[in-house]
């Protein structure tokens, strides 16, 4: 009887090894890790994340001796559909042997991978039904609240956030785009002062607001900002997948090289969460 090829007696060229790498080691700095609860991770699809929440009834004095009433807490769910993001780069053999060039392109790898989860993450649209994935960006998903335009002052901002705390959020961070964060960094403490009310000028404005961490991203819409409570998005990350192979590309004596990552969020309480124009947007 012949013996049986398995990838235990086969060279390795025949079972290539997948490098996986944990997201806060390579990805650290990507939106979804910062300001979201990781929860769990599926692979495809059409697997979902199912998070089980509860809305609470509410609570009462009773006097002694008297019938306590039931209380009726909703046992609800939200569901995490997920996306793959991916990158496949094609190079030449020869480039790939140079000793520079596997540690520039995993960088610009990372980059493009972290630009793309980020992107998704604020901004993507809904999908079209039946679709359920990509899912939508934050400042798309329904019920998030929308305050009044932040301009003059940050008498807005401070609204939003009481409004928010009123629904039972504790805010974790803002999310606001470069020029937005230049148009509040503006913000002066009077009319004709050139004194930044956030303290912008010789010695720069230290990236908080309302005590509040803030995180500049290009990956927001300009002039946009988001107030959020991490507690309130949750989300399925998945490991950071990095393959090579010289079998893609055979016939041109190439390598192949691809990154792929998988993870999905939404917000299980999107009254927690709010998003704010900054300046005049008309």
């Amino acid at each position: 009887m012949a013996a049986i090829t398995t990838t235990t007696t086969s060279d390795r060229a025949w079972s290539p090894d997948i490098q996986a790498f944990a997201p806060d080691d390579i990805l650290a700095d990507a939106l979804v890790l910062q300001t979201s609860t990781q929860l769990g991770t599926v692979e495809g699809d059409v697997p979902a994340v199912r998070v089980a929440f509860v809305d609470d009834d509410e609570a009462d004095f009773v006097a002694e001796g008297h019938e306590i009433p039931e209380a009726d807490p909703a046992l609800n769910e939200v569901v995490i559909f997920t996306g793959k993001i991916s990158q496949l780069v094609r190079i030449s053999r020869e480039q790939w042997s140079q000793p520079s060039t596997s540690p520039k392109l995993a960088d610009a790898v990372a980059r493009a991978v972290r630009r793309k989860a980020d992107e998704a993450y604020l901004a993507q649209p809904v999908p079209t039904a039946p679709a359920v994935t990509p899912p939508a960006g934050l400042v798309n998903i329904a019920g998030v609240q929308m305050g009044t335009p932040v301009a003059d002052s940050l008498d807005a901002l401070v609204d939003l956030v009481a409004v928010l705390q009123v629904s039972g959020a504790t805010p974790t961070h803002l999310v606001t785009d470069p020029t937005g964060w230049a148009a509040l960094r503006k913000l002066k403490t009077t009319t004709d002062s050139n004194v930044s009310l956030l303290g912008a000028g010789t010695a720069d404005a230290e990236a908080f607001l309302l005590g509040l961490p803030v995180l500049v991203s290009p990956a927001m819409p300009a002039g946009t900002g988001l107030v959020i409570d991490r507690s309130a998005v949750v989300s399925a990350v998945g490991q950071v997948m990095v393959a090579q192979s010289e079998h893609q590309y055979f016939s041109s004596d190439s390598i192949a090289l691809r990154c792929t990552w998988r993870l999905g969020w939404n917000l299980v309480r999107p009254e927690r969460c709010g998003k704010f124009t900054i300046g005049d947007q008309t």
